[in-house]
């Protein structure tokens, strides 16, 4: 599939923020796992809610754990080495319904291409990859609408937002844990 037009429109950089994976930590009320993207800079965070396997797929990535087969986000980088191809960048691009959008930019033999993704798998493949993570603006606001919301306390807020705010500023990776059950 080929969305790089899709893309181009959304590749200003004005548009688009750089964000790190800062952490992998449960929702204390479902014990869903998130991931945290956050930015240096203005220190924006954005959380992912994801499925189990994706986490532990980033999880084991952030810590350097090999495994002895290739897990399906090790599979795709050794894909893209053997056709030549380059991870450009992921762009977390979109959010409806309560559900975040992504596309992997991929520079392959035959000239560049943008792959529609799940954010979760977009970031794993970046993390192997060493590529650049970067969410729309507009992404970053509607997710201020989310609850619980992720941006510094404001008026109005419960008691339980507060705290889940404060939580979210104070994980560290390693709260995460062993995810395999």
């Amino acid at each position: 599939m080929d969305d790089s037009d899709d893309l181009d429109e959304i590749n200003d950089p004005e548009e688009l923020l750089e964000m790190k994976v800062d952490g992998l930590v449960f929702d204390p009320l479902t014990n869903t796992p998130i991931i945290i993207l956050k930015d240096d800079e203005s220190e924006k965070t954005l959380p992912i809610w994801v499925g189990y396997p994706e986490a532990t797929a980033i999880a084991l990535e952030m810590e350097s754990v090999t495994t002895p087969r290739p897990m399906t986000h090790d599979l795709i980088k050794q894909l893209l080495d053997h056709l030549d191809a380059t991870v450009n960048h992921i762009v977390v691009n979109d959010l409806q319904n309560n559900t975040f959008f992504a596309v992997i930019s991929i520079e392959g033999p035959s000239g560049p291409i943008s792959v529609d993704s799940r954010p979760s798998d977009a970031i794993a493949v970046a993390l192997r990859v060493g590529c650049p993570i970067f969410v729309a603006q507009g992404v970053i606001e509607r997710a201020q609408t989310l609850k619980p919301p992720v941006e510094k306390g404001e008026e109005g807020d419960t008691e339980e937002e507060q705290d889940f705010r404060k939580w979210l500023k104070n994980i560290k990776p390693s709260d995460f844990g062993n995810m395999d059950q």
